[in-house]
């Protein structure tokens, strides 16, 4: 479905389905003059100027009718540091839908920032829908970044051994090197979308079993996408960049699955843990059957 993007003068209101922002009008929190763009569209245009919603601001233009109300922005809070907006709307869309306005490498730091610094808002604001493509493309980014750096580390650090050593060895060496690192590239992204489409199934079955789960698949596969591709460029950092993205990103997923479904913490946290959990329990059974197996085998060779 294609996502309609709204901007209300320089202020954008999000990136909405036609159906939704259909609804809006009808309830006053669109008007006419509201400017929508869509992938297709050459220029920005008056959402009254679109085809599709012209018989629902007909009613407004007849003679009589009440003007639509103008929607009420999120109340401010002042503070010495300056004003903080004190709500966000919910699925008004983070700065990586608005991409194509603000460039794909400034979308992509403002969305990463707003994920790990206010996950709250973050995965408030995100849409719950429009599609599979744009969440995972941000996803394969950070996560590909974080990965191929880590590779590349994995890789060259070995590699100083060769210095010193005869030629035949450093060249044959370097190209060792060179081979894994062209194989890592390719391979990175295949795993990483493979990993996020199991990630987000295993999570949306565990949310549906705790009764957590108030959105489809797609809301989980985004927390998903959105927590991956912030957390794995933390892999950069020295020595513990490994386990920070690794505790952090479980914390988002944790963070993301209870504002996106809009289920409370508990139900979004027994999710995240249920297959740990699980595999832990299984893990005990298995030690536990196999070592009675194992002493009734010795108790019947005695």
């Amino acid at each position: 479905m294609a996502m309609i993007h709204v901007n209300r003068g320089a202020t954008s209101l999000g990136a909405f389905p036609e159906e939704q922002i259909r609804e809006g009008i009808r309830a006053g929190r669109f008007v006419g003059s509201d400017l929508g763009w869509k992938e297709g569209m050459a220029n920005w245009r008056p959402l009254s100027q679109f085809a599709e919603f012209s018989e629902d601001f007909a009613p407004a233009l007849k003679v009589g009718a009440a003007p639509p109300q103008t929607p009420t922005p999120p109340a401010t809070l002042v503070t010495s540091a300056g004003p903080k907006t004190a709500a966000v709307t919910p699925g008004s869309g983070l700065p990586w839908d608005r991409r194509h306005l603000k460039g794909l490498f400034s979308a992509f730091i403002e969305t990463l920032q707003m994920v790990l610094t206010r996950p709250a808002d973050a995965f408030t604001a995100m849409s719950r829908e429009g599609g599979l493509g744009e969440p995972l493309l941000y996803g394969l980014i950070g996560g590909s970044f974080g990965y191929i750096f880590y590779l590349l580390f994995l890789l060259f650090m070995p590699s100083l051994a060769f210095v010193g050593s005869n030629r035949h060895n450093a060249i044959a060496g370097m190209f060792g090197v060179s081979v894994g690192v062209f194989v890592g590239i390719i391979l990175i992204p295949i795993a990483l979308t493979i990993g996020i489409f199991i990630a987000a199934a295993i999570f949306h079955v565990c949310l549906m079993i705790v009764g957590g789960a108030k959105q489809a698949f797609e809301t989980t596969f985004r927390v998903v996408c959105f927590s991956i591709g912030s957390t794995y460029p933390l892999i950069i950092i020295p020595f513990c960049g490994s386990f920070i993205a690794g505790i952090w990103n479980l914390a988002l997923h944790c963070i993301g699955l209870a504002r996106a479904h809009e289920t409370d913490t508990g139900r979004a946290v027994l999710a995240v843990f249920l297959p740990l959990i699980v595999c832990c329990g299984v893990s005990v059974v298995c030690i536990m059957l196999f070592g009675g197996i194992g002493a009734l085998m010795q108790h019947s060779n005695q």
